[in-house]
């Protein structure tokens, strides 16, 4: 009996206690990808990241050949992404949230990117947002983007050398629609599956933690490989209103800087010293009326970044202490 031959591509999709409407939408945008120029085979692999109710009898792949769950009981984005590697049969994966809409072109034209340079680890591309009710004035005046972004019409490659400033490039993918090449993506793997702080940098339950994805991307620009932003992939991101929100944005704010700070110290890179953590309280109330706080939203917002900046300083100290 012959052995099934691997895909050219795995489309993963890690999520905990995903919204049924969103979720589906997902899944329906997938259902009318373009099969690959080349006429390769996809597969798909949902990651129920310890959802209270287990998805694998409530979702319907069976228009999918090669589709499955698989349950990943650890709670935190990083501990999926790690399984999702171990169980993906391809040597690029795709990862997918469960609220993007994916362009149809999307699977063909990874493909052929990463067929193109054999020196390019991940790649991504434009993230649209598709706001489920309409943002506040303070909101569109802050600019934020929320796991989206636009980078125009031309393709940006990024990568280190030995004589390079390494800075974390602009054009670094995101983790909507971000594409890895296996090779590159088991040098994350292999470091960060026996490192508790690295594994914590993914989102957790309602923790906002997002710094995940840049550990990945400095992890393979660390070893040599190219980096892309590609303006042909879109993706169009759901955002539901309870994004819109000030307390929202002020958990993402700190969480978000927080992670941000603790991975470039674990890449060497920070441009932040070590703070004691029992300067904390002086510092976050210091920075309140700095900047005060009290004025408005964006204020609040800004506030609460600079407190997450202060807790990865406070983080890195832990680092660097024997």
């Amino acid at each position: 009996m012959s052995l099934q031959p691997a895909p050219a591509l795995t489309v993963i999709i890690c999520t905990h206690n995903p919204r049924a409407d969103c979720f589906g939408e997902t899944l329906d945008s997938l259902r009318t990808l373009a099969a690959p120029a080349d006429g390769s085979s996809w597969e798909l692999i949902v990651v129920d990241n310890a959802s209270r109710e287990p998805l694998v009898d409530r979702l319907d792949l069976s228009w999918h050949p090669d589709a499955r769950v698989v349950r990943e009981d650890r709670l935190g984005l990083s501990h999926a992404r790690v399984r999702s590697f171990r169980e993906a049969r391809s040597e690029i994966l795709l990862y997918v949230d469960d609220d993007n809409i994916l362009d149809s072109q999307y699977l063909a034209e990874v493909i052929a990117a990463f067929a193109a340079n054999p020196k390019l680890g991940a790649l991504g591309g434009r993230v649209l947002p598709r706001y489920e009710a309409e943002p506040p004035a303070w909101f569109s005046e802050g600019g934020f983007s929320l796991a989206c972004r636009d980078l125009g019409d031309e393709p940006i490659v990024a990568r280190w050398d030995e004589t390079s400033n390494r800075t974390y490039p602009e054009c670094s993918p995101i983790g909507a629609g971000m594409a890895l090449r296996r090779e590159a993506y088991g040098a994350y793997v292999d470091a960060a599956s026996c490192d508790p702080m690295r594994l914590a940098l993914g989102r957790k339950g309602t923790d906002l933690a997002s710094g995940e994805d840049n550990d990945m991307i400095l992890t393979i620009l660390g070893k040599g490989w190219d980096v892309a932003y590609l303006p042909q992939l879109h993706i169009d991101h759901i955002i539901p209103a309870s994004r819109l929100t000030e307390a929202y944005m002020t958990r993402y704010a700190a969480s978000s800087n927080r992670t941000w700070v603790i991975v470039l110290g674990l890449h060497g890179i920070c441009p932040w010293k070590p703070i004691a953590r029992w300067t904390l309280p002086a510092r976050k109330a210091r920075a309140w009326l700095v900047q005060r706080a009290w004025r408005g939203p964006l204020d609040r917002i800004a506030w609460a970044g600079s407190c997450g900046l202060f807790d990865g300083q406070a983080a890195l100290a832990g680092m660097a202490a024997p």
